[in-house]
């Protein structure tokens, strides 16, 4: 017969005690965890202060939403997909417009004064 170190010939009073253990180490494993909870609630809660949560969401509400709608896209994987690369692609578009419309609108301004000298009064002598 094999015996075990910590057990007894009858198998009880061992039992008792390596439950008594395991009771003590998940009670443990409880209070750890919730004092790993009370720390986090009171870090967000210290973050929330510092950063004016309700403040800012009093103040601009419509916002608020869409920063924290962009930082769920971001945080949700959506950096590197096909719908960012095109949103992308359609912001570059639209930031350039300004400038290509003033460069068209230059070059139009100098046709026509390029126009207009080369157009000129007729000469005296002819009709």
């Amino acid at each position: 017969m094999t015996t075990y170190s910590g057990t007894t010939g009858n198998g009880s009073a061992g039992e008792h005690a390596d439950d008594a253990g395991f009771g003590q180490r998940v009670d443990q494993l409880g209070s750890d965890a919730q004092q790993f909870i009370d720390n986090a609630r009171s870090a967000v809660a210290d973050l929330g202060q510092s950063l004016d949560l309700k403040g800012r969401v009093e103040r601009n509400p419509y916002g608020t939403l869409a920063i924290a709608a962009g930082v769920g896209y971001v945080l949700g994987g959506g950096l590197f997909t096909p719908l960012t690369a095109r949103i992308l692609k359609l912001g570059v578009r639209l930031a350039a417009l300004p400038f290509v419309k003033d460069e068209l609108v230059g070059m139009a301004e100098s046709a026509f004064q390029g126009y207009q000298t080369g157009r000129g009064p007729p000469p005296s002598g002819s009709v």
